[in-house]
């Protein structure tokens, strides 16, 4: 095979999440652990304004399903009791007791790489 010939790539995905802070240090743990290689992005955003981290990790199509799978196990959805003025209401229309809200979890973004080198 010459230089400039390609060797054919196994079909490869790249996992885009977006996870709380509290658990994305453990899940880029438990993600490396197993093999998966995992880049953590700090991000802001959401409902909250809470730390996120963005996590990148591309690994074989094949893998995906566990992955999620862990990430499932590592990142659950739960939910907490906030004082009203720690929310972005305006405060006309502020509640008078805590309001509960989700928190947790993660969002999983699953896009097919048509090229991926190492370098």
């Amino acid at each position: 095979m010459s230089a400039q010939e390609e060797s054919p790539q196994a079909d490869q995905k790249l996992l885009i999440i977006v996870a709380s802070d509290t658990d994305a240090d453990t899940l880029i743990g438990k993600l490396v652990q197993r093999g998966y290689p995992a880049t953590k992005v700090s991000s802001t955003g959401g409902f909250l304004r809470r730390g996120n981290a963005t996590i990148f990790s591309g690994v074989d199509a094949g893998d995906v399903d566990n992955v999620i799978a862990l990430i499932r196990s590592e990142c659950e959805a739960r939910t907490e009791f906030l004082p009203a003025q720690a929310l972005p209401f305006p405060e006309s229309i502020l509640p008078a007791e805590p309001v509960e809200v989700r928190t947790g979890g993660a969002i999983v973004f699953v896009v097919s790489v048509e090229r991926f080198e190492k370098t």
